[in-house]
């Protein structure tokens, strides 16, 4: 190809990418989603607990630090390493992002070189393709350079590498969400199977006084001082206590299974040390909430702010399929019997092409595709909204619960303190055989259901909080 024929070629194709500067303008992607005020400041001080205050400082990156428990932090980092749906995220992602690189390929003109040869035997009575006519066998080599390029004159590939790079910032967020809710499902799983653990130690407790109040019942009655009536109440009771132990222990397993399916491992797998109830420490400083911060920080906020960006350029690329496209290409190369001949004066050969094709008739096809993907910026709007209505909805729904956490377990410490200290006394007059069964059998059991009480409203403010940080949270670390 001579100089002059490339610097043609060269010329009508920067003339193309010029033209390209002429693009549908951007959509509306604005989803008049409000912004609430910012929660007034909470401080929860129940009796027989720690105090929590929120601050000024947001949730940190990796706020399951927090809980001060070594063994919880193991936890989640091997969750974070070895977990099944956070290994699909990773991959789904990396699919997206390669789309949206191949996508971007189409701005960029297109580049093939091939090479044929052809081994031909022709009919004598034919005129043979090559100037010797008594040569009826040949060879043809033929090398060839293809360029070719679409001016994105309107806009519509640049409007499709937009949405194809908005789906992987919607991939990518959806990333973070799923490692945001894998720390929280295993730290609340973690914290749960702790209480049950507690819960267990607690109706082992209440088993073995009921155990002791029977042997000392059977007592008295051997001594006559007491009916059969009364020693077969007290079985009754201890029967009772003995039925809430096994679905404990059922309950503390199957969070086990969790535990392990959150961290990679299969059911049957040693698990490693798991932190108890004691191990956690419960933050006392709760995060600021800035609901610009929040609707900035939530993973789930920002993947519907992503699919809105796409929605919006998906609109830009149904209006650009309407109008004119251009397609510019050229071809050079050269074709001989020998392979040496193929670039010798006279065998090159070169050829420039362009086109434009303007859509005139497609029985609407076009126009109700626009209309389809008008809709579904409506649409994407909409899911935008919602998601920040689900943001500020978890974030009242966790303050509101550290709430009555702290008065719920205000109660229970009372109800605790009072149930232990009944029963204490009912052990002692029993002892002095000055004690009515329905009293002892009322104060066994207000003791055994006040320890369960306290242990679940401790784990309650311990969930709530992981809830608050969760909800308030972003991206996750680590």
């Amino acid at each position: 190809m001579t100089r002059t024929r490339t610097a043609t070629l060269a010329t009508t194709l920067l003339a193309g990418s010029l033209l390209g500067g002429c693009a549908v303008g951007s959509r509306n992607l604005d989803a008049h989603a409000a912004l609430p005020p910012a929660p007034a400041p909470v401080t929860v001080a129940p009796a027989g607990g720690p105090v929590q205050a929120t601050g000024t400082a947001a949730v940190a990156a990796d706020w399951w630090h927090a809980f001060a428990s070594p063994s919880l932090d193991a936890l989640v980092g091997e969750a974070l390493a070895h977990n099944t749906d956070v290994a699909v995220a990773e991959a789904t992602l990396r699919q997206a992002q390669e789309q949206a690189r191949a996508a971007g390929a189409a701005l960029l003109p297109q580049a093939d070189a091939s090479y044929q040869v052809e081994r031909t035997r022709v009919s004598n009575a034919l005129s043979p393709a090559v100037a010797d006519q008594n040569q009826q066998i040949y060879t043809l080599h033929t090398a060839q350079v293809t360029v070719s390029y679409a001016p994105d004159v309107f806009g519509g590939t640049r409007a499709r590498v937009r949405s194809a790079r908005a789906a992987a910032a919607v991939q990518a967020h959806r990333r973070d969400a799923a490692r945001t809710t894998l720390v929280a499902n295993l730290v609340t799983a973690a914290i749960t199977r702790a209480a049950l653990a507690d819960q267990i130690v607690a109706a082992q407790t209440s088993i073995r006084v009921n155990r002791d109040i029977l042997a000392a019942l059977q007592r008295r009655q051997q001594l006559g001082d007491i009916g059969l009536a009364d020693v077969a109440t007290q079985q009754t009771a201890l029967a009772t206590a003995e039925g809430v132990l096994p679905p404990l222990v059922r309950a503390e397993a199957q969070q086990r299974v969790l535990i392990g399916t959150l961290i990679g491992r299969p059911a049957g797998d040693p698990l490693p040390a798991l932190p108890d109830m004691a191990s956690f420490t419960l933050p006392a400083t709760l995060p600021a909430i800035v609901p610009s911060d929040l609707v900035a920080r939530r993973p789930d906020v920002r993947a519907a702010q992503a699919q809105l960006e796409g929605a919006g350029a998906d609109v830009g690329a149904a209006i650009a399929a309407r109008l004119p496209s251009l397609q510019l290409s050229a071809t050079g190369g050269g074709t001989a019997q020998r392979f040496e001949d193929m670039f010798k004066s006279g065998n090159p050969f070169w050829t420039l092409l362009g086109g434009i094709t303007q859509p005139i008739f497609h029985a609407g096809a076009l126009r109700h595709q626009q209309k389809a993907a008008e809709a579904a910026l409506e649409a994407a709007k909409a899911q935008y909204r919602a998601a920040v209505l689900q943001a500020f909805g978890d974030v009242a729904n966790a303050l509101t619960g550290l709430t009555t956490d702290g008065d719920a377990l205000t109660a229970a410490t009372r109800a605790s303190n009072a149930a232990d200290q009944a029963l204490t006394f009912a052990r002692r007059q029993l002892a002095l055989g000055s004690v009515g069964t329905l009293n002892l059998l009322n104060a066994t059991a207000a003791d055994a259901q006040a320890r369960q009480q306290l242990i679940q409203a401790r784990a309650a403010r311990l969930t709530d909080t992981v809830a608050l940080l969760q909800a308030a949270g972003g991206p996750i670390t680590g």
